[in-house]
This record gives C-alpha cells, structure tokens and sequence, in this order.
C-alpha cells in the first residue's frame, strides 16, 4: 500500500500499525506526536492503530534546548 508520511509518498505492507512505521522509520515513538488523516494518534494507541492506502500521516520530533 502507499501511504504518506510527512509528504513524501512510501511504500508499506498492508495493515502496518503506527508502531511498526515508527520502528521501520527508525523514529523512537517516546519524543514525537503522530496524526494520521488530521487526526492526533495517542501514544497508546500506536500499537493498534493500522494504517490504510492513501492514508497521510505527519510525524513531529519534540526538540529539546534552552
């Protein structure tokens, strides 16, 4: 399936969870925030939620400093 991941088209196997997206990624889900279709995904809910063709996902990293 193709989903989108912060604009950029990516090819993915049906059914994949916002968890495996991340692990595949290589983006530790602890130090960001993920919408998919505009809507806020909790934290805890990433290992549930499947993700479908088409869908379009934004992954934020919080930054730290001071």
């Amino acid at each position: 399936m193709t989903i989108i991941v912060n604009g950029e088209a990516r090819q993915m196997a049906d059914g994949i969870t916002v968890r495996q997206l991340l692990d595949e990624l290589q983006i530790p889900p602890t130090r960001v925030a993920v919408e998919v279709n505009l809507e806020i995904i909790p934290k805890s809910a990433y290992a549930e939620r499947a993700l479908q063709d088409a869908d379009k996902i934004e992954i934020v990293h919080f930054v730290g400093g001071g």
